[in-house]
């Protein structure tokens, strides 16, 4: 069966970067034949680009192809760092939890509208935590080099949940 709209695709990859342009490659996340990733193709769900490449292979084909910067995770932005009060990571008469905000850490935050977002420490100064809410890929090419495990005929609960059910997906 080939890859399309309403088929549940299982891929095993590496995905690799570049950190500082043309540098070696380092790998960001490696699935396998026996923990590989399963997907509900067609929904929306993954990268456009990713979900292109991928269309019209069989089981048995592989794959290696990159993803640009402004196709995948888009370009880091300037306004996504901000600096934070530092008051804002310690409850009221409690002091800052220093193992916790430390640059290189990421932290989950919460914005004024409730939506949750996950930021890079940058720097701690005595008043202000400078955080990058960029994507972690942002600005990256990515390097997806794989193989097609499985394509099936997606069924209609996990067309109408939108998620693959069962063995690799969500169970209910």
């Amino acid at each position: 069966m080939t890859i399309n709209d309403k088929t549940v695709v299982s891929v095993s990859y590496k995905l690799t970067v570049s950190p500082d342009n043309f540098a070696t490659e380092e790998v960001v996340e490696e699935t396998t034949v026996e923990r590989p990733f399963v997907f509900l193709f067609g929904v929306g769900g993954l990268l456009e680009e990713f979900e292109r490449n991928l269309k019209g292979l069989n089981p048995g084909d592989t794959f290696d192809f990159r993803i640009p910067a402004d196709q995948g995770y888009g370009n880091a932005a300037a306004e996504n760092i901000v600096k934070i009060p530092i008051t804002a990571f310690a409850a009221e008469g409690e002091e800052l939890d220093s193992e916790m905000v430390v640059p290189g850490n990421f932290l989950p935050m919460v914005d004024e509208q409730g939506e949750q977002h996950q930021g890079l420490v940058v720097d701690v100064t005595t008043e202000f935590v400078v955080m990058d809410f960029n994507h972690p890929l942002a600005g990256k090419e990515l390097h997806f080099k794989g193989n097609v495990l499985d394509v099936r005929e997606a069924s209609a609960e996990e067309t109408t949940h939108g998620h693959v059910h069962g063995e690799g997906g969500h169970h209910h």
